[in-house]
């Protein structure tokens, strides 16, 4: 397994079960540097833009955590996927994890970026704490359907 979906701990990042793919929940860590990601600062510069980046600091800061975990979970994913031989448009499940429910129509805008024709089936939860860290606001986990070529 790449570090593309390289766990933090003793667990499988992800795993194919005959014709489907599992992915264990996915947050924003960047495993390489052992970062937690907490905003636009720590994503490639071109993307804060384009998943709502405004520049205005007092903004930024407060929409930043959500929409930056979001983007790089989503990558993660994508990564993952094709690691795997697939793509996004296989994923038809997603189980997501906040931090606040506030945040979800912020999520939301991101997702449909990743997944802007069909969207996955869902299931939405609010939970009161998530690993390693209390800066983590996001996490996904994601289920796809990929058959195995023969």
């Amino acid at each position: 397994m790449s570090d593309t979906a390289k766990p933090l701990a003793r667990y499988s990042a992800w795993t194919r079960r005959g014709d489907f793919i599992f992915l264990s929940g996915v947050i924003a860590v960047d495993p390489q540097a052992g970062k937690v990601v907490t905003g636009f600062a720590d994503l490639p510069p071109h993307i804060g833009p384009t998943i709502g980046q405004t520049g205005e600091f007092s903004v930024d800061a407060k929409d930043g955590p959500i929409l930056a975990q979001s983007w790089y979970v989503f990558d993660r994913i994508r990564a993952t996927m094709e690691e795997a031989g697939g793509s996004m448009a296989d994923v038809f499940k997603l189980v997501q994890y906040f931090r606040n429910l506030n945040d979800f129509p912020r999520y939301n805008s991101v997702r449909r970026m990743f997944f802007p024709d069909t969207p996955p089936v869902s299931t939405v939860v609010e939970v009161s704490a998530m690993m390693p860290s209390d800066q983590i606001v996001i996490e996904v986990e994601a289920t796809a359907y990929l058959p195995e070529k023969t």
